[in-house]
This record gives structure tokens, sequence and C-alpha cells, in this order.
């Protein structure tokens, strides 16, 4: 409970420092945001995309979608990445019941790309990236660091912005799908509370929601817009029990769970998130802003189960050959399996400890686990197995906490010589402490503890920023818009080791016993340490309409890292209006990510599936000597070639249609590799060369510029008003298609041999895991104080390497499912909403092949429907 109030006063300190602040620094006075034309139909007016006067997306060179604060808050998600995936259809995000650090923060995905590939803005600024490296990313985002955007409270926001289109010359690197522009409420009067509780069908993962906004007046000449979340959910179950376990129970160990392992949502608790946005005017030409936030929330989620006969470092000690059928001839793979039994006093020393036969499906009952498991003999007290601590096997609880934090202040105004400028400054940190419970280090025998801190990532940011703007003349019916600016930005990556109890190499670490938590070994003191890099770019962004009906876009951007060296990237976009109702509009891009420094310099140990059942997989930088062993190389930046061309149709019965086109090759693209078999003579050398747990590890990986990629897609918009049914009805259709192809893998010499680092399961989830189609058609129809929507959502069929292990689910039917929400408006401050999300409750093909015999997932783990079946809800929301 401390800990718990130290993060909220650290919050509360931010936000009240941001309010002091504003008063202080920008103690200039302000511009008040004064309503005007284009405020009325703000949702159609974008900032992003453009360093010119803002413009109607029907206008903009390349694609955007506006999405409003009613539509975006009209649905059954309570998680603002849920959210996105219902209004933006090439955004996609799947459920992640047992995926690592996944599990924390949810990797997205834009337009078929890693989550890292989008570039995400707060009131136009860039938003500092989460802590959370997604060591398993299904595929697609594995190794990826992009923001947490989850931290940002749905209440808050005025409108979302979604650039589709390649934009790192005009914002840099990331933003090679596109950019998400969250922009905040800025009233200075006025607010909402809302109260929401909903449910699945199945009865579990209750989830209760608060959330509230105010305007207030700062000074007579500004304002100050507060906004506060707090969520609590409950986990959910969709697992059957496994076959190992079942066979357990049914030899007559009562000890295992049933399910034993869980598939379904993590539990996540004081789930709390505060924002500020403030801005005051100066005089009549110049404003000063501040916003900032501050977010927490405890995450805890299943893992993998222990079996307490095979489970490798735990119980299992290997295979005994000897005589068992009598005919004096010991054969081939004859023999028994053992039990893995710790000699407390020593191996030759003392007591000696006999074999434990494992001769059945419960070894609890064999007469040879009775003699070491009998307390009262001098074998039973020197010789130890888990069975005696955990008797049915055990499953970890993974989680940990994430604690987000930011602040961004600037002015910004006109001159007198019409040059228009923007300085700002900006902090952003993400930090995630890591947690695992109801495990063991193997190698501390009876005297290990059951929970332990792993260890605590931090990832940090600060940047300043001047952008100048000016328009000149040149003797055309539209001035020239010439922008430029400068951005100098310091990142840094903190590991910090875990308790040490969570990575110790215990005195049974010699007879076989594993080293460190297992399931999520911590973090070593040897290995903690705070890498950092700085860059500093330069840009020039212009606009010019060079006849009336076409507008021509040209930007370039120089960009230099200190760990990596520079680039130098550029984009031209254009814009003909054909007639009043019609326009074509296009854009080529050169693009490019940089290597994040967590990326380069992150170590983690975790245990995955593979085609031979669960391993230790240790995750180490490029620059580690058994990762160059195996072929690693310092990491270069990733280069994209980005280009559009699309079609706006604007009638004046109000229909609204866009179709763009996409094609974005990507090369040399980081990621981490598939798990690489450690060899026996790999291990003797690495202790040899001191890494004392090398034995605690079957596999290593990491991060590399692997492979070369070509995506291209379709997406369509339409939005049509009409009167029917004595009201007013909006239609909305939202489609894409998008198509990935893996054009060329890398490959490597390691040892004479020539290797290629990802597998071809890999390489199919990169093609094949998300869906080629997806579209939502919605109708929200208002009559008087009534309210009724429906949206009907399709997703394409998918191909899944279930559990990362080669166990492929070649397809993945495709679905439908309806979300439908009714509200009732009862005066003008109070309206009551009543919902349902996959309303006729569909769920994904159940698992055939894989369904007991791996690990109990009932169904395919990245279903683009997810796992858990329809949801229900309700909402109450107060305005003043």
């Amino acid at each position: 409970m401390k800990m718990q109030l130290s993060r909220l006063s650290k919050g509360i300190r931010l936000v009240t420092a941001a309010s002091l602040t504003a008063s202080m620094t920008l103690a200039l006075p302000a511009m008040a945001q004064e309503p005007s034309a284009e405020d009325n139909s703000v949702e159609k007016i974008a900032v992003v995309g453009t360093r010119s006067a803002p413009r109607s997306i029907g206008d903009s060179p390349v694609p955007v979608d506006i999405i409003s604060e009613e539509e975006f808050r009209n649905q059954g998600s309570t998680d603002l990445v849920s959210m996105m995936q219902s209004a933006v259809p090439s955004f996609n995000v799947n459920d992640q019941p047992i995926n690592d650090a996944s599990t924390l923060v949810r990797p997205a995905n834009l337009r078929g790309m890693a989550s890292d590939h989008t570039l995400v803005l707060v009131n136009g600024k860039r938003r500092h990236r989460s802590a959370v490296i997604t060591f398993l990313g299904g595929g697609l985002s594995d190794g990826a660091q992009g923001p947490d955007i989850s931290t940002i409270p749905s209440i808050a926001l005025k409108q979302v912005e979604v650039l589709r289109d390649g934009a790192a010359a005009q914002y840099g690197s990331d933003a090679i799908a596109g950019v998400v522009n969250f922009v905040l409420k800025d009233d200075a009067e006025g607010g909402s509370f809302e109260a929401r509780y909903g449910s699945y069908y199945e009865g579990d993962g209750d989830t209760q929601q608060y959330s509230g906004n105010i305007g207030l007046p700062f000074t007579n000449n500004g304002f100050a817009n507060f906004s506060f979340e707090y969520r609590e959910a409950d986990d959910t179950v969709r697992s059957v029990q496994r076959d190992d376990a079942a066979d357990l129970i049914a030899g007559g160990n009562q000890f295992v769970s049933d399910p034993a392992q869980i598939w379904g949502n993590p539990k996540v608790d004081d789930d709390i998130k505060f924002f500020a946005n403030l801005g005051l005017e100066l005089n009549n030409n110049s404003e000063a802003y501040l916003f900032g936030n501050y977010a927490t929330r405890d995450v805890d989620g299943g893992f993998y189960y222990r079996n307490p006969h095979t489970r490798g470092g735990v119980y299992d000690g290997g295979f005994l050959s000897e005589d068992t059928n009598g005919d004096g001839v010991v054969s081939e793979g004859e023999g028994s399996a053992l039990l893995l039994v710790g000699d407390l006093d020593g191996v030759g020393t003392g007591v000696e400890c006999p074999f434990v036969r494992i001769t059945d499906n419960n070894v609890l009952d064999d007469a040879d686990y009775g003699l070491i498991s009998d307390g009262s003999t001098a074998v039973g007290q020197n010789c130890f197995a888990f069975n005696e601590l955990f008797p049915g096997g055990f499953t970890p609880r993974f989680g940990g906490t994430v604690e987000d934090m930011s602040l961004v202040f600037g002015t910004r105004g006109v001159l007198d010589n019409e040059v228009s400028y923007d300085i700002s400054f900006s902090f952003g940190e993400n930090e995630v402490d890591f947690s695992i419970r109801n495990t063991v280090n193997p190698s501390l025998g009876p005297n290990t503890p059951t929970e332990f801190s792993p260890g605590r990532y931090t990832q940090e940011e600060k940047s300043f920023n001047l952008d100048l703007s000016k328009p000149f003349d040149v003797g055309l019916s539209e001035p020239l818009f010439l922008a430029g600016g400068f951005e100098y930005r310091r990142e840094s990556y903190e590991s910090v080791a875990g308790d040490p109890q969570s990575y110790e190499v215990g005195p049974l670490a010699s007879q076989g016993f594993g080293i460190g938590s297992n399931g999520f070994p911590g973090l070593s003191a040897r290995f903690q340490g705070d890498n950092s890099r700085r860059s500093y770019a330069f840009y020039l962004d212009s606009e010019i309409y060079i006849a009336e009906n076409f507008l021509l876009g040209a930007a370039i951007r120089y960009e230099d890292f200190s760990d990596f060296g520079n680039t130098t990237k550029g984009k031209l976009s254009a814009h003909w209006q054909l007639t009043d109702s019609y326009a074509l509009r296009g854009a080529y891009s050169t693009g490019f990510k940089a290597p994040t420094i967590g990326q380069s310099n992150v170590r983690n140990v975790t245990t995955a599936f593979s085609p031979t059942g669960l391993v230790d997989r240790a995750t180490l930088p490029p620059t580690d000597p058994i990762a160059i062993q195996k072929g690693a190389t310092p990491l270069e930046p990733e280069e994209s070639t980005n280009w559009s061309l699309g079609f706006v149709a604007e009638f004046d019965s109000g229909l609204f249609v866009t179709v763009d086109y996409f094609n974005i090759e990507l090369e040399d693209r980081i990621s981490t590799t598939s798990g690489i078999r450690l060899t026996q003579e790999d291990i003797d050398t690495l202790l040899a060369n001191g890494v004392t747990d090398a034995s605690s590890f079957g596999e290593v990986s990491f991060f590399t510029n692997d492979f070369t990629t070509t995506t291209e897609g379709v997406d369509v918009v339409a939005n049509y008003n009409m009167e029917m049914f004595g009201g007013d009805t909006r239609f909305a259709l939202a489609y894409n298609w998008t198509n990935t192809e893996v054009d060329e893998v890398k490959t490597f010499e390691v040892n004479g041999e020539t290797v290629r680092n990802i597998s071809d399961e890999r390489i199919r989830m990169l093609e094949d895991n998300l869906p080629p189609v997806r579209y939502s058609l919605t109708a929200n129809h208002t009559n008087g104080d009534w309210r009724f929507l429906t949206r009907v959502n399709y997703f394409g069929s998918i191909f899944e390497d279930h559990l990362d292990s080669a166990l492929p689910i070649d397809k993945i039917g495709s679905e439908f499912t309806v979300d439908l929400e009714v509200g009732y408006t009862f005066n003008d401050s109070l309206t009551f909403v009543v919902g349902a999300k996959n309303a006729f409750d569909e769920e994904p093909d159940r698992n055939e092949l894989y369904d007991t015999e791996v690990a109990g997932s009932l169904y395919p783990t990245t279903s683009p429907i997810g796992i858990n079946g329809g949801f229900y809800y309700v909402r109450g929301i107060y305005t003043f």
C-alpha cells in the first residue's frame, strides 16, 4: 500500500508541478481558445501531416482519419488500444494471454507493420516509448519497443488523428506505417463524469471503470483541463485441461489444479491515469501551453504449467538406462525416467540420495519417493525434490507494475513578419517493474522463496524542438508555405537488477537444478546499467498550390544519432482537385526507424515454447559474445520506401468516400531471431569463460537486421448522413486489405555454416498472422432522447504458429462480430447506455490438434476477434 501511495503522490506532484510551471514560466499572458468556424466541424480538420494551416481531411494529399470523441467512446472497449482497433480498420491488436512482457503492454499494428513502426504524438508532440520490449510479440512485433498508448485516458481526448502514410521525413524515426496524434481536450469550462461496468458472457473478466474530465479557466485568458481514469479488470479463463495434467490426476495426484494452465486476460488492478492540459494567452499573437500525465497499473497474468515429472531444471532428473524387463540385457531406450533429487549436504558427502524412478503418472505414491519425502529419516532430511514443495507441479503468475509520466511545455505564436514559431521542451518516462510468483529458484532448493522481483527497466526521453514557418508570396494565387526546424533528443534505457534470489546461483546448480526465478530469471547485478544516446535533426517542409486546384508538398529531414550515424530522408506529396466533388492524391517518401537503446542493450531470459516443449530462452544484446558467436552484428536503421495513391469524393448529398492504395518496402527490419539452440559445446565454452548461468537456458535470441518485406494494401473510408425513422442516422464504412511478403532473409556464416535466423513458421506469421481483410460498417441513429448504434465487424482468415512452437494452424476461419449499443438521455446532464461488444458471442475456431496436448489453450491465441467472447456493459454519463 505504501508503494502504491508513493506512486499516486508522485503523479499528483507531477500534475501540480505542471500547473505551477504554467503559472511561473508562462506567466506571460495567453490565448484563450475562442471558438471559430472550424471548431464547429473539428472532426474534419486535421493538424497532423501538415505544418501549414490545418486543412480539411478531403484536401489532404495523404489519407488522414479523424475520430471524434463521441465516435471514439461509443463502444464497449475500456482500454485505448482496443478502442483504436474498433475505430481504425488497419489498426490490429490481439489478446496476449501468455506472452511474457507483451502481457503488460500489448503491441498494436498499423498497416501490417510492427508496433514501433507507428509514431505516436500527443498534441502534436512525440510520445515517449514504453520500457517494455515485446520479446514474444506474436511474430510480427517480436522485439518491438513502441509507446504504451493505454496510459492515455480516453475521456481526455478531443479527437484522434490517424495519418496513414509514411512521414519520417516530416516527423523523424518510427513514422513508417503512419502517425497517430491524440489531441487533448482544451475546454475552459464544463466537464463530465462516467461510471462503467462490464463483464464477459462467461461470467468472468468483471471490469469497472470511473473517469472524469473538467475544464477550468486559467486566469481570464487561458484554460486548465484535467482528466482522470480508474479501472480494475478481473482475469478470464479460456482453457481446457492439459492431457499431461489430466493423466496426473487420473494417476492419483490430487494436487494438480483444473485447469493447470490459464489462458485469458490478465488481472489488472489500480489502473490509474491522470492528464492535464493547460494553455495561456500571452498576447494577441502568442500563447503558452503545458500538458503532462501520470499513470500506473498492476498486471498479473498466467504462465506455463510446470509438470512435476518433466520440467527440466526443477523436476526432470534425466534417464537411467537399466534392465527393466529382466532379460539381462540393457537395450537402447530401456530404463526409467528419474526425478531430480537434490543432495543437500553435497554429492559424495554424508548421506547418499537414492534414485527416484518415475514409473507411472504419480511419483508421489512410489516407494522410492517415500524415502526422500519422509522428513523423520536422515535420507529424507538430506534429500530434496520440489515435489515436496509443489507436489502437483506449479504454474507461475507473471506480471508487474507499469508507471508512466510525461511533461511538455512551450510557447507558440506569430511574429510581426508573419513568422510562426513553436518552441517546446518535453520529458517522458516509462518504467516497468516485473514480478513473478508461485515459482522457485531451483538452485536454492528448499530455501527458495516463491515470489520474486526479477528486475526493472526504465525508458526516459528528453527533447527540445524549435519549429518555424512562414508564407512567401511567389506570384501565384496562393503563397509558398515554408517550414523548418530543429530537434534535439536524448534517450536512455536503464536496466536495474532484480532481487538477488531471482538470479542467485544456489548450491544445487551443480546438480542440474536451474538458476534464477523459473519462468523469468532475474537480471543479474553485473548486467544492469544505463545506456543512452543523443540525436539531432534538421528539417524543411513546404507546400504550395502551383495551380488553384493542385497542391504540391515536399519535405526533407536530416537526422544524426550518436550511436550509428546519420540519415537523410525525403517526401513528395500532391493533391489534385479534379472537380468540386472529385480529387486525386498521392505521395512518395523514404523513411527509417532507428534501433532503440533497449533493442541494442537489453538482456532477458524467459520461458518459451519450442518444438520440444518448454525452453528457457535468453535474449542477448547483439554485442554479447555468445550472440556474436551465433551470427549477431551491430544494429543498423531500418530503411523504408513508401508510396501511395488515392481518390477522394465529396458530394453535396453528404457522402464522403476515400480510396487509398499504399505500398511499403522495408529493408533491414529489426527483430529478434527465432530461438537458436545452444549446444553442449556452446554451454561448456560459456561456463569456461565465466558465464555461470549458461546452463540455465537452452536457446538464445538476439536483435538483428534480419529481413526485407513489402507490404501493400487498400484503405476505403466512407461516411454518409441521412434522415430516417424520424431521426438522423450516420453511416460509416472502414475497409482495409493488407498483404505482406517477406522478400529476403539474411544469411550468416556461423562456424563455417550458412544459417538464417528466422524460421519458416516465423515467416508465415509475418505474412499471414494479421487478417488480410478487415472492415467495419457502423450505423449510429439518433431519435430525440434515444441513440442506437450497430457495428458489424469482419475479420479475415489468418495463420497461427501456435504458441510460436512450430505447431501450425493453417487456417483460422474468418469471423463476423456485431457490436450493439443503446443510449437514453434523461435530461441535459444524465445519459444511460447499455451495450454489448461481440453481442452474439462469436468465438474463433477451436484448437483441433493442439487443444490439450501442448498447453490447454482452447482457442488460437492470436485470434483477431480475441478469445474471450461476448462482453456486455452499462455506462452512466453525467455532464455539466
